[in-house]
Protein backbone atom coordinates (compact mmCIF):
# COMPACT_ATOMS: atom_id res chain seq x y z
CA UNK A 1 0.00 0.00 0.00
CA UNK A 2 1.84 3.69 -0.65
CA UNK A 3 1.38 6.73 0.95
CA UNK A 4 -1.05 8.89 -1.04
CA UNK A 5 1.77 11.90 -0.53
CA UNK A 6 3.78 11.28 -3.92
CA UNK A 7 7.96 11.45 -3.41
CA UNK A 8 9.62 13.61 -5.91
CA UNK A 9 12.25 10.81 -6.94
CA UNK A 10 14.56 14.13 -7.76
CA UNK A 11 15.13 14.47 -4.46
CA UNK A 12 17.45 11.27 -4.02
CA UNK A 13 20.93 10.98 -4.03
CA UNK A 14 22.04 8.11 -6.39
CA UNK A 15 22.76 5.60 -3.37
CA UNK A 16 19.11 6.41 -1.80
CA UNK A 17 17.77 5.93 -5.72
CA UNK A 18 18.78 2.99 -6.31
CA UNK A 19 17.77 1.32 -2.88
CA UNK A 20 14.30 2.92 -2.96
CA UNK A 21 13.89 1.11 -6.83
CA UNK A 22 15.65 -1.99 -5.92
CA UNK A 23 13.27 -2.35 -3.14
CA UNK A 24 10.33 -2.33 -5.99
CA UNK A 25 11.72 -4.37 -8.06
CA UNK A 26 14.59 -6.18 -7.10
CA UNK A 27 16.64 -5.58 -9.97
CA UNK A 28 19.61 -2.89 -9.94
CA UNK A 29 19.59 -2.56 -13.62
CA UNK A 30 16.23 -0.91 -13.22
CA UNK A 31 17.16 1.81 -11.03
CA UNK A 32 20.08 2.64 -13.71
CA UNK A 33 17.57 3.02 -16.45
CA UNK A 34 15.39 5.28 -14.48
CA UNK A 35 17.69 7.43 -13.42
CA UNK A 36 19.26 7.77 -17.29
CA UNK A 37 15.14 8.64 -18.28
CA UNK A 38 15.64 11.40 -15.63
CA UNK A 39 18.94 12.96 -15.81
CA UNK A 40 20.07 12.43 -19.16
CA UNK A 41 16.23 12.38 -21.37
CA UNK A 42 15.31 15.19 -18.62
CA UNK A 43 11.68 12.45 -18.83
CA UNK A 44 8.99 14.14 -16.01
CA UNK A 45 6.78 11.55 -16.98
CA UNK A 46 6.99 7.67 -15.90
CA UNK A 47 4.74 6.45 -18.79
CA UNK A 48 7.05 7.67 -21.28
CA UNK A 49 9.68 5.45 -20.12
CA UNK A 50 9.48 2.95 -23.00
CA UNK A 51 12.34 -0.16 -21.94
CA UNK A 52 10.34 -0.36 -18.51
CA UNK A 53 7.44 -2.28 -18.05
CA UNK A 54 4.02 -0.85 -17.50
CA UNK A 55 3.28 -2.45 -14.08
CA UNK A 56 6.80 -0.81 -12.91
CA UNK A 57 5.80 2.11 -15.01
CA UNK A 58 2.10 2.41 -12.61
CA UNK A 59 4.01 1.92 -9.61
CA UNK A 60 6.12 4.62 -9.82
CA UNK A 61 3.39 7.05 -11.19
CA UNK A 62 1.46 5.85 -7.71
CA UNK A 63 4.14 6.50 -5.49
CA UNK A 64 6.77 8.93 -6.96
CA UNK A 65 6.78 12.66 -8.61
CA UNK A 66 8.90 14.44 -10.92
CA UNK A 67 8.26 17.61 -10.17
CA UNK A 68 9.94 20.66 -10.98
CA UNK A 69 10.16 23.89 -9.20
CA UNK A 70 8.02 27.14 -10.51
CA UNK A 71 9.20 29.37 -12.88
CA UNK A 72 8.20 32.34 -11.77
CA UNK A 73 10.23 34.84 -14.05
CA UNK A 74 11.64 34.10 -17.42
CA UNK A 75 13.51 36.95 -19.07
CA UNK A 76 15.79 37.02 -22.21
CA UNK A 77 18.12 40.33 -22.81
CA UNK A 78 18.90 41.14 -26.15
CA UNK A 79 22.28 39.44 -26.43
CA UNK A 80 20.52 36.09 -25.94
CA UNK A 81 21.93 35.64 -22.16
CA UNK A 82 18.19 34.31 -20.06
CA UNK A 83 17.67 34.72 -16.52
CA UNK A 84 14.88 32.84 -14.73
CA UNK A 85 13.35 33.08 -10.90
CA UNK A 86 13.39 30.06 -9.84
CA UNK A 87 10.22 29.06 -7.09
CA UNK A 88 11.05 25.90 -4.57
CA UNK A 89 8.21 24.26 -2.58
CA UNK A 90 8.56 27.01 0.24
CA UNK A 91 8.39 30.15 -2.35
CA UNK A 92 11.75 30.97 -1.49
CA UNK A 93 13.25 31.82 -4.91
CA UNK A 94 16.47 32.45 -6.80
CA UNK A 95 18.20 33.27 -9.68
CA UNK A 96 19.46 31.37 -12.18
CA UNK A 97 21.18 32.51 -15.48
CA UNK A 98 22.33 31.00 -18.45
CA UNK A 99 24.69 32.67 -20.64
CA UNK A 100 25.23 31.37 -24.54
CA UNK A 101 28.05 31.66 -26.54
CA UNK A 102 29.54 30.63 -29.43
CA UNK A 103 31.58 27.37 -28.38
CA UNK A 104 29.33 27.16 -24.70
CA UNK A 105 26.66 27.68 -22.80
CA UNK A 106 27.30 28.36 -19.00
CA UNK A 107 24.68 28.21 -16.49
CA UNK A 108 25.28 30.12 -13.29
CA UNK A 109 23.66 28.60 -10.74
CA UNK A 110 22.68 29.62 -6.98
CA UNK A 111 23.50 27.98 -3.49
CA UNK A 112 21.86 30.08 -0.80
CA UNK A 113 18.19 31.92 -0.57
CA UNK A 114 20.08 35.16 -0.10
CA UNK A 115 23.79 35.62 1.33
CA UNK A 116 25.10 36.32 4.61
CA UNK A 117 28.68 38.24 3.37
CA UNK A 118 27.18 41.35 2.73
CA UNK A 119 30.32 42.56 0.16
CA UNK A 120 29.65 46.35 0.06
CA UNK A 121 29.54 46.22 -4.09
CA UNK A 122 27.17 42.85 -4.40
CA UNK A 123 23.43 43.46 -4.67
CA UNK A 124 22.70 39.79 -3.86
CA UNK A 125 24.65 40.93 -0.27
CA UNK A 126 21.21 43.21 0.08
CA UNK A 127 19.49 40.17 0.52
CA UNK A 128 19.85 38.75 4.29
CA UNK A 129 20.45 34.76 3.99
CA UNK A 130 17.47 32.62 4.25
CA UNK A 131 18.75 29.34 3.75
CA UNK A 132 20.86 27.01 2.02
CA UNK A 133 19.57 24.84 -0.68
CA UNK A 134 19.26 21.38 -0.88
CA UNK A 135 21.18 19.62 -3.12
CA UNK A 136 18.37 18.79 -5.53
CA UNK A 137 17.12 22.12 -5.21
CA UNK A 138 20.62 22.92 -6.75
CA UNK A 139 20.24 20.40 -9.48
CA UNK A 140 16.52 20.87 -10.49
CA UNK A 141 18.24 24.81 -11.72
CA UNK A 142 20.15 22.34 -14.39
CA UNK A 143 17.05 20.25 -14.80
CA UNK A 144 14.61 23.10 -15.55
CA UNK A 145 17.22 25.20 -18.01
CA UNK A 146 17.40 21.75 -20.00
CA UNK A 147 14.04 21.60 -19.81
CA UNK A 148 13.44 25.36 -20.93
CA UNK A 149 16.19 24.99 -23.76
CA UNK A 150 15.05 21.77 -25.26
CA UNK A 151 18.20 20.62 -24.39
CA UNK A 152 18.05 17.09 -24.02
CA UNK A 153 19.16 13.82 -25.65
CA UNK A 154 15.97 12.78 -26.45
CA UNK A 155 15.78 16.31 -29.32
CA UNK A 156 16.26 14.86 -31.89
CA UNK A 157 17.92 18.39 -34.19
CA UNK A 158 20.20 18.55 -31.28
CA UNK A 159 24.01 18.36 -32.34
CA UNK A 160 25.89 19.19 -29.37
CA UNK A 161 24.14 20.34 -26.00
CA UNK A 162 23.60 23.76 -25.54
CA UNK A 163 24.22 23.70 -22.06
CA UNK A 164 28.04 22.87 -21.34
CA UNK A 165 30.05 24.51 -18.40
CA UNK A 166 28.60 25.25 -14.96
CA UNK A 167 29.37 27.90 -12.63
CA UNK A 168 28.25 28.16 -9.09
CA UNK A 169 28.58 31.99 -9.02
CA UNK A 170 24.95 32.96 -8.55
CA UNK A 171 23.29 33.76 -5.35
CA UNK A 172 24.72 32.50 -2.02
CA UNK A 173 28.22 31.46 -1.21
CA UNK A 174 28.87 27.75 -2.17
CA UNK A 175 31.36 26.59 0.58
CA UNK A 176 29.12 27.96 3.31
CA UNK A 177 26.61 25.05 1.56
CA UNK A 178 29.43 22.88 1.42
CA UNK A 179 27.76 19.09 1.91
CA UNK A 180 24.86 20.06 -0.66
CA UNK A 181 27.08 21.59 -3.13
CA UNK A 182 29.39 18.15 -3.15
CA UNK A 183 26.12 16.23 -3.19
CA UNK A 184 24.93 18.00 -6.05
CA UNK A 185 28.18 17.53 -8.04
CA UNK A 186 28.03 13.96 -7.82
CA UNK A 187 25.00 13.87 -9.21
CA UNK A 188 26.25 16.92 -11.91
CA UNK A 189 29.24 14.51 -13.03
CA UNK A 190 27.47 10.78 -12.94
CA UNK A 191 28.39 8.94 -16.18
CA UNK A 192 24.72 7.49 -16.51
CA UNK A 193 22.54 10.81 -15.80
CA UNK A 194 23.86 14.34 -16.62
CA UNK A 195 27.38 13.53 -17.28
CA UNK A 196 29.17 17.06 -16.98
CA UNK A 197 33.03 16.76 -16.51
CA UNK A 198 34.34 18.12 -13.58
CA UNK A 199 36.64 20.20 -15.34
CA UNK A 200 33.25 21.95 -16.79
CA UNK A 201 32.01 22.95 -13.14
CA UNK A 202 33.73 26.07 -11.20
CA UNK A 203 33.10 26.80 -7.46
CA UNK A 204 33.60 30.36 -6.56
CA UNK A 205 34.04 31.14 -3.26
CA UNK A 206 34.84 34.42 -1.22
CA UNK A 207 37.51 32.98 0.34
CA UNK A 208 36.90 30.41 2.93
CA UNK A 209 40.23 28.68 3.57
CA UNK A 210 39.35 25.46 4.98
CA UNK A 211 36.99 24.29 2.26
CA UNK A 212 39.31 25.48 -0.48
CA UNK A 213 41.67 22.93 1.30
CA UNK A 214 38.92 20.60 1.71
CA UNK A 215 37.86 20.81 -2.18
CA UNK A 216 41.60 20.45 -3.24
CA UNK A 217 41.10 16.54 -2.85
CA UNK A 218 37.43 16.12 -2.61
CA UNK A 219 35.75 17.74 -5.17
CA UNK A 220 38.94 18.75 -7.74
CA UNK A 221 35.90 21.13 -9.88
CA UNK A 222 37.58 24.18 -11.07
CA UNK A 223 38.28 27.45 -8.44
CA UNK A 224 37.51 30.63 -9.19
CA UNK A 225 38.33 33.44 -5.86
CA UNK A 226 36.72 36.56 -5.37
CA UNK A 227 39.16 38.73 -5.11
CA UNK A 228 38.43 42.25 -6.06
CA UNK A 229 41.62 43.96 -3.95
CA UNK A 230 45.30 43.06 -3.57
CA UNK A 231 45.90 44.17 -0.01
CA UNK A 232 44.10 43.49 3.68
CA UNK A 233 42.88 46.88 4.29
CA UNK A 234 41.21 47.36 1.03
CA UNK A 235 39.75 43.81 0.98
CA UNK A 236 38.62 43.64 5.10
CA UNK A 237 37.35 47.43 3.81
CA UNK A 238 34.54 45.56 1.04
CA UNK A 239 34.41 42.51 1.99
CA UNK A 240 34.23 41.41 5.54
CA UNK A 241 35.63 37.81 5.06
CA UNK A 242 38.88 39.07 5.11
CA UNK A 243 38.98 39.75 8.82
CA UNK A 244 38.99 36.09 9.35
CA UNK A 245 40.44 34.65 6.34
CA UNK A 246 43.40 37.24 5.28
CA UNK A 247 44.79 37.52 2.12
CA UNK A 248 48.59 35.16 3.46
CA UNK A 249 45.52 32.93 4.30
CA UNK A 250 43.78 32.46 1.41
CA UNK A 251 46.50 33.23 -1.31
CA UNK A 252 48.53 29.89 0.90
CA UNK A 253 45.40 27.68 0.44
CA UNK A 254 45.19 28.82 -3.32
CA UNK A 255 48.66 27.57 -3.49
CA UNK A 256 48.03 24.20 -2.09
CA UNK A 257 45.16 23.86 -4.13
CA UNK A 258 47.22 24.31 -7.43
CA UNK A 259 49.65 21.59 -5.97
CA UNK A 260 46.72 19.44 -5.48
CA UNK A 261 45.41 19.97 -9.00
CA UNK A 262 48.68 20.84 -10.90
CA UNK A 263 46.94 21.12 -14.50
CA UNK A 264 44.13 23.45 -13.50
CA UNK A 265 44.50 26.98 -13.11
CA UNK A 266 42.69 29.51 -10.54
CA UNK A 267 40.36 32.15 -11.61
CA UNK A 268 40.94 35.02 -9.38
CA UNK A 269 37.73 37.58 -10.11
CA UNK A 270 38.40 41.00 -9.98
CA UNK A 271 35.62 43.75 -10.15
CA UNK A 272 36.58 46.92 -10.94
CA UNK A 273 36.00 49.93 -9.05
CA UNK A 274 36.62 53.12 -10.00
CA UNK A 275 39.65 54.81 -8.05
CA UNK A 276 39.19 51.96 -5.65
CA UNK A 277 41.21 49.41 -6.79
CA UNK A 278 41.86 49.75 -10.60
CA UNK A 279 45.18 51.72 -10.31
CA UNK A 280 48.68 50.71 -11.36
CA UNK A 281 49.81 50.06 -7.45
CA UNK A 282 47.13 47.84 -7.76
CA UNK A 283 48.04 45.75 -10.38
CA UNK A 284 51.29 45.84 -9.11
CA UNK A 285 50.22 44.21 -5.53
CA UNK A 286 48.44 41.76 -7.75
CA UNK A 287 51.73 40.90 -9.87
CA UNK A 288 53.36 40.68 -6.13
CA UNK A 289 51.72 38.25 -4.71
CA UNK A 290 51.20 36.16 -7.83
CA UNK A 291 55.12 35.50 -8.23
CA UNK A 292 55.67 35.12 -4.36
CA UNK A 293 53.57 32.68 -3.93
CA UNK A 294 53.72 30.66 -7.10
CA UNK A 295 50.45 30.53 -8.41
CA UNK A 296 49.30 29.29 -11.26
CA UNK A 297 46.34 31.91 -11.98
CA UNK A 298 44.33 33.57 -14.41
CA UNK A 299 42.54 36.79 -14.08
CA UNK A 300 38.90 37.91 -14.97
CA UNK A 301 38.54 41.50 -14.50
CA UNK A 302 34.67 42.30 -14.83
CA UNK A 303 33.31 45.68 -15.30
CA UNK A 304 31.12 46.66 -12.52
CA UNK A 305 26.88 46.63 -13.23
CA UNK A 306 26.37 49.56 -10.91
CA UNK A 307 22.60 49.14 -8.89
CA UNK A 308 20.87 51.72 -6.74
CA UNK A 309 22.34 52.38 -3.50
CA UNK A 310 25.53 51.08 -4.28
CA UNK A 311 27.83 53.95 -3.56
CA UNK A 312 30.70 52.26 -6.42
CA UNK A 313 31.24 53.09 -10.12
CA UNK A 314 32.24 51.18 -12.58
CA UNK A 315 35.94 51.99 -13.83
CA UNK A 316 36.35 53.12 -17.97
CA UNK A 317 37.42 50.72 -20.45
CA UNK A 318 40.31 53.24 -20.62
CA UNK A 319 41.28 51.96 -17.14
CA UNK A 320 40.37 48.44 -17.53
CA UNK A 321 42.62 47.83 -20.40
CA UNK A 322 46.03 49.49 -18.83
CA UNK A 323 45.21 47.22 -15.84
CA UNK A 324 44.95 43.82 -18.17
CA UNK A 325 48.03 45.11 -20.11
CA UNK A 326 50.03 45.64 -16.88
CA UNK A 327 48.92 41.71 -16.07
CA UNK A 328 49.93 40.03 -19.56
CA UNK A 329 53.39 42.53 -19.82
CA UNK A 330 54.39 39.96 -16.93
CA UNK A 331 52.98 37.10 -18.68
CA UNK A 332 49.51 36.53 -16.62
CA UNK A 333 47.17 35.32 -18.30
CA UNK A 334 44.18 38.19 -18.16
CA UNK A 335 40.94 38.40 -19.44
CA UNK A 336 38.26 40.99 -19.52
CA UNK A 337 34.58 39.50 -18.80
CA UNK A 338 32.16 40.24 -21.33
CA UNK A 339 29.60 42.41 -19.79
CA UNK A 340 26.10 40.15 -20.87
CA UNK A 341 22.16 41.06 -20.10
CA UNK A 342 22.39 44.43 -18.82
CA UNK A 343 18.91 45.23 -19.50
CA UNK A 344 17.48 42.06 -18.13
CA UNK A 345 18.90 43.09 -14.66
CA UNK A 346 21.78 40.91 -14.81
CA UNK A 347 23.58 41.85 -11.34
CA UNK A 348 23.45 38.75 -9.07
CA UNK A 349 20.31 39.01 -7.06
CA UNK A 350 18.80 42.31 -9.15
CA UNK A 351 16.01 40.14 -10.53
CA UNK A 352 15.31 38.73 -7.03
CA UNK A 353 15.11 41.89 -5.58
CA UNK A 354 12.73 43.52 -8.26
CA UNK A 355 10.69 40.84 -7.97
CA UNK A 356 10.36 41.33 -3.97
CA UNK A 357 9.77 45.02 -4.80
CA UNK A 358 7.00 44.06 -6.87
CA UNK A 359 5.53 41.90 -4.63
CA UNK A 360 5.62 44.55 -1.46
CA UNK A 361 3.52 47.07 -3.94
CA UNK A 362 1.15 45.23 -4.55
CA UNK A 363 0.48 44.40 -0.44
CA UNK A 364 0.34 48.23 -0.28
Amino acid sequence: MFTKNKINLTHFDKKTFDNEIISLVEKPFRSKQIWSWIYSHGLKNFQEMSNISKQLREILEEKFSLNRPQITKDITSLDGTRKWLIKFSDNREVETVFIPEENRGTLCISSQVGCTLACKFCHTGTQTLVRNLEFHEIVSQILVAKDLLNDWHSNSHLKSPLLTNIVFMGMGEPFFNYENVAQAIKILTDNDGLNFSLRKITISTSGLVPEILRCANELKTNLAISLHATNDALRTEIMAINKKFPLHELLSSCRFYNQENPRQKITFEYIMLRNVNDQEKNAIEMIDFIKRYNLNVKINLIAFNPWKGCDYQPSSETTIKIFQDILKNHEILTTIRKVRGQDVLAACGQLKSASIREKNKNYQ
